[in-house]
């Protein structure tokens, strides 16, 4: 089974999918970390953030893997865990500048499409409603406003310990900056799919919008059943 959760940055799209994939005991994959190593490989080997074919020599050298250790998803580029390396605010100022190469993207998009052929999975990102998993059985777009994910974003680099100069203002700006940039790249730009159930995180808190999201893979689940 296919679980599909989009949305903007820090709509909570990660937290969830989490949270979900543990209840049902399906794989989860989170696609943006896969983006976020691949900024984090062009840092790196010192490569512009626009060097297609160096970047993507890094990945076939590194290996971009996803590992689940101690119940917990941890992102290795080669034998190193840079799990926190690839949520600082610096990978978050160029990760759309690197997936929005196309050779990037269909790159992570193969990857992603074999993980998801193997196992059950919830899969969350930008793209997996409409572009990735475009025949997944359930698919959830989340958003929320601006500022509500900018607070998010500053608890999360607190509770990372991850260090940081910008004000929430400032974070709040490169968020807005983000969805612009994700929302017009050419090759599949965050998009809620037609047939996606669009939730409003903003006022709610994770266990509401879990539950929302479990309620719906029931009756696909249900639905599943009637036609089998």
């Amino acid at each position: 089974m296919q679980i599909a959760i989009d949305g903007p940055a820090s709509a909570g799209k990660s937290t969830v999918a989490k949270i979900i994939a543990q209840k049902l005991n399906f794989t989860y994959i989170d696609t943006g970390a896969m983006y976020r190593a691949s900024t984090w490989l062009a840092r790196e080997h010192k490569l512009s953030y626009s060097d297609e074919k160096g970047i993507l020599a890094a990945i076939d050298k590194e290996k971009i893997e996803l590992k689940n250790e101690n119940g917990q998803q941890k992102v290795f580029a080669g034998d190193k865990d840079i799990s926190q390396d690839i949520r600082t605010p610096d990978i978050s100022a160029h990760v759309s500048q690197v997936s929005a190469l196309a050779g990037i993207r269909a790159k992570m998009v193969s990857l992603q499409r074999q993980m998801a052929g193997q196992m059950n999975v919830v899969m969350d990102g930008r793209d997996i409603g409409t572009t990735v998993l475009p025949a997944a059985d359930v698919k959830i777009f989340l958003v929320a406003s601006a500022h509500s994910r900018a607070q998010r974003r500053m608890l999360d680099f607190k509770e990372r310990g991850i260090k940081t100069n910008q004000s929430l203002e400032e974070i709040e700006q490169d968020i807005a900056e983000r969805d612009y940039k994700d929302s017009h790249r050419k090759i599949s730009p965050l998009k809620k799919a037609l047939d996606a159930i669009e939730i409003d995180t903003t006022s709610m808190t994770i266990d509401q919008v879990v539950n929302a999201i479990l309620s719906e893979i029931k009756k696909s689940q249900k639905n599943y059943k009637k036609r089998v």
